[in-house]
């Protein structure tokens, strides 16, 4: 599995619109899911050893930014044939067992993980309340394994955001494993 690194943030880059199938069964749309101060939308799996190593401090950092009226949605791009960790049953059961307090997502066609430019898991597209794109960079320092000490990058960011409109100009892109597109 390759790490891949994301391009940096095209600012002010409209973010496209999705309708997909939530684990719980209902459809979501990005309009649905824009929260009154911007929308984080993360691409992630479940299988992922990156995502794995931050996936309980971002359900708790998800949770907060919500208090600061951003909104976040999560989509699972990956080919399910390649990874069956990844079927939309272990998302329901990862979804259910974490307890998301967000969106959990099917992309089964791959049209909207293409449509962001999305490279791997996990990968961070910030926007601000007008759906405009203002930060796409890492979580934290952490790699496969968690940092020991973090930087909070994707909290402090969206918080930026949730009171400016506008994310920092200096960004380090997220690291992850490459989508598993279909052949």
């Amino acid at each position: 599995m390759a790490s891949l690194n994301p391009p940096v943030c095209d600012f002010g880059w409209k973010a496209p619109d999705f309708n997909l199938q939530n684990v719980d069964g209902s459809m979501v749309s990005r309009d649905q899911v824009m929260g009154k101060n911007g929308l984080l939308v993360m691409f992630i799996c479940n299988h992922c050893p990156y995502v794995k190593a931050i996936l309980p401090r971002l359900i708790a950092e998800v949770r907060e930014l919500k208090m600061l009226g951003i909104n976040t949605v999560a989509i699972m791009s990956n080919d399910p044939k390649e990874y069956q960790e990844d079927s939309f049953d272990n998302m329901q059961k990862i979804a259910y067992e974490m307890d998301f307090s967000f969106p959990y997502l099917s992309d089964r066609t791959q049209e909207i993980a293409k449509a962001y430019g999305a490279v791997c898991t996990p990968d961070f597209f910030g926007f601000n309340n007008k759906a405009e794109l203002q930060y796409r960079g890492r979580f934290d320092e952490s790699r496969k394994e968690t940092a020991p000490q973090s930087t909070r990058d994707l909290f402090k960011a969206m918080k930026q955001i949730a009171v400016t409109g506008q994310g920092p100009k200096e960004q380090i892109a997220s690291i992850g494993c490459s989508i598993k597109w279909k052949t």
